[in-house]
């Protein structure tokens, strides 16, 4: 288990499935969540609503670049940011507007942006090092797997596109502040089941999706409880932890300097 030993961590989407299971991890290995919410919705049945280290920030829009960079700025020196925010679309091209297409963009793709360009600047207000005596901070993204195979994309032009962005953004960032110690990495899944997916795409069986893309994340009963394993440990000092052999349904799709996109082996 990683330990975080008290260091702050924003989690952008906390409330969804996959940010209630990465949170989980984070305060298992003491960290203190900070988690930004727009919809009040969202915080119904949240778990975390009592627990002292998980701190809501209502009435955050994570496309507003007002609203994201007062967020971080009122937050106590911060060691990483999670950004899994966002949404998911599925339509044929005939069918997608470009409203649509522009929605997933600020879902996705300016989301992060936002959310890493402020956690950026907040990495670099920092005074002290972390309690762990690291310097920088660390970014972690979540892409999607049609953007490492965009062939996968077919009817879902918009959301990998957008997730594409995601992947692409990533890696420039990381290459622009590997000097500062600041570390960025993505994961790319395929389509999750959860519930808001299955909201998204009633037509679609997604474990039959999962299959097709040779993905096994979909197939598995713990797979938000298994994403935010490479999730946290990208989170965390030590890096390499990722590659140990208790992680043996991801590996590496792309790296370089300190930028790694996970993917599931197929």
């Amino acid at each position: 288990m990683v330990d975080f030993a008290g260091s702050h961590v924003v989690v952008t989407g906390g409330t969804g499935a996959l940010g209630r299971a990465v949170i989980g991890a984070l305060r298992a290995g003491n960290a203190i969540c900070h988690v930004p919410n727009l919809i009040a919705a969202e915080l119904d049945g949240f778990p975390y609503t009592s627990d002292p280290g998980v701190h809501i920030v209502r009435d955050v829009d994570l496309a507003d670049e007002g609203a994201v960079k007062r967020f971080y700025q009122a937050l106590p020196p911060l060691w990483a940011s999670i950004h899994l925010a966002g949404g998911f679309a599925m339509s044929p091209i005939g069918d997608t507007s470009g409203e649509d297409f522009v929605a997933q963009f600020r879902m996705n793709a300016l989301s992060c942006f936002l959310c890493s360009a402020a956690a950026i600047a907040a990495f670099r207000a920092r005074k002290a090092p972390e309690p762990s005596g690291a310097e920088g901070g660390r970014i972690v993204n979540v892409s999607a797997r049609p953007a490492l195979e965009p062939r996968l994309g077919a009817g879902m032009v918009a959301y990998t596109a957008s997730k594409s962005a995601v992947a692409a953004l990533t890696q420039a960032l990381a290459q622009e502040t590997t000097d500062e110690q600041i570390w960025v990495n993505a994961v790319a899944p395929s389509i999750l089941d959860t519930p808001a997916n299955r909201a998204a795409m009633p037509d679609h069986h997604l474990s039959r999706l999962s299959r097709q893309s040779r993905d096994p994340w979909g197939r598995h009963p713990g797979i938000r409880r298994i994403l935010s394993r490479p999730i946290t440990s990208c989170a965390a000092n030590a890096i390499n932890i990722i590659f140990n052999k208790d992680l043996p349904d991801f590996h590496v799709a792309l790296q370089h300097s300190r930028c790694m996109l996970i993917g599931a082996e197929g």
